[in-house]
């Protein structure tokens, strides 16, 4: 099996048994509700908030192998900088003040506490930051060699690359209505309490290997692994053609700006608020909090990397992919694209009358009455 990224202990689906759109498995522990095949509309936001997809063209788009965050930084020097602050001041400044008295007045203390205390601060910070920069490194070395899975529109096909034991393998072309989706909800218990995990996962059985291809993202929550899915969909029915209509619902790129986060992601957040909060939107506190926690996060500095990062990968992007997949993406013809079959047209319509009736119900249970009055099984 060729895993792209892990989706953890995540319980997996039972691939050797057909499906389709609706169908629902319960485990221990979790349960996986399956998107396709057929790949049906589910009327979720076309969102793709995990940022998996990489690049997206006329032609093809590329999942899997998104562009680095500017998001990933700033959590690592958010986390990192803030327990520095919390451990070398806040700790020191609350038990001074629960502890002072007139024999010991509160400078004293503090001066006593902070003693104590910053070095702990400066040790765990810096180790905190070295662990983490470490985890960046090898992560960023694994996507460099890491091949994406690329969905064509005009040929209406999934190519995946394999991973065997001596590296990549011949690529395999799989037929979009045959590819399967699905998203998991998963519990487990650990020395640390209940973990609540969820997930979205993409497969097919190879034909002539009968080897299942997988690809598995972590979510933090079911909708917006569905909308992440509903972003693919959405761009293999010719509903969406830019990165923008997936990865900025909130509009904050510019009509200028590259397609991938970093300076300008910071500078268009910044004008964001200001905006808001000339508008009235935001208060001045929310505004004051805002920027205290931009400045913890290192201000620009998430932003200069992220891009950093994305130059060192398309530098060694285009020459990774096998001669078949590059001849396989070339544009066709209009006259040769490849038409949905008369089955998806007409379920997915009917699934989209359903939602427009009943938009709070849930999605599988729709598909599930859609497949019930076409007397269509798995």
């Amino acid at each position: 099996m060729s895993r792209k990224k892990a989706a953890g202990e995540l319980p997996k689906p039972a691939l050797d048994q057909p499906h389709r759109a609706g169908d629902t498995e319960r485990m221990a522990g979790g349960r996986v509700t399956y998107l396709a095949p057929l790949p049906l509309p589910t009327g979720y936001p076309k969102v793709d908030f995990l940022k998996a997809t990489g690049e997206l063209n006329d032609t093809w788009l590329d999942y899997g192998t998104g562009w680095p965050t500017v998001f990933g930084w700033q959590l690592i020097f958010g986390v990192v900088f803030g327990v520095f602050l919390l451990v070398a001041f806040i700790f020191p400044l609350l038990a001074a003040a629960m502890t002072y008295s007139e024999a010991y007045p509160f400078t004293e203390e503090l001066s006593i506490y902070l003693d104590i205390t910053m070095p702990f601060a400066i040790l765990g910070g810096a180790a905190g930051l070295l662990i983490s920069l470490s985890a960046v490194f090898h992560a960023h070395q694994k996507r460099k060699k890491s091949m994406p899975v690329r969905f064509n529109r005009q040929r209406r096909e999934v190519c995946f690359v394999p991973e065997g034991p001596r590296g990549h393998e011949a690529p395999v072309f799989v037929p979009w209505e045959s590819l399967m989706a699905w998203v998991v909800e998963a519990r487990g218990v650990t020395g640390y309490g209940v973990t609540q995990q969820y997930g979205l996962g993409l497969g097919y059985a190879h034909p002539q290997t009968e080897k299942w291809l997988t690809l598995e993202f972590m979510s933090p929550a079911v909708p917006l692994a569905i909308g992440s899915w509903e972003a693919i969909r959405a761009y293999m029915e010719y509903e969406v053609d830019s990165l923008r209509d997936i990865q900025d619902p909130e509009g904050l790129r510019g009509p200028d700006d590259p397609p991938y986060e970093g300076l300008h992601t910071l500078r268009n957040a910044r004008k964001d608020i200001n905006r808001r909060y000339r508008n009235g939107e935001v208060g001045w506190l929310y505004t004051l909090c805002w920027y205290l926690f931009d400045i913890i996060e290192c201000w620009n500095l998430p932003g200069y990397l992220a891009e950093w990062e994305t130059r060192r990968l398309k530098k060694a992007g285009p020459k990774r992919l096998p001669p078949e997949m590059q001849a396989w993406s070339q544009p066709l013809p209009r006259e040769q694209w490849a038409q949905p079959s008369p089955a998806l047209k007409r379920l997915s319509a009917e699934v989209n009358r359903l939602h427009k009736q009943h938009p709070n119900r849930p999605i599988e249970q729709l598909f599930a009455e859609v497949y019930r009055k076409e007397g269509l099984t798995a």
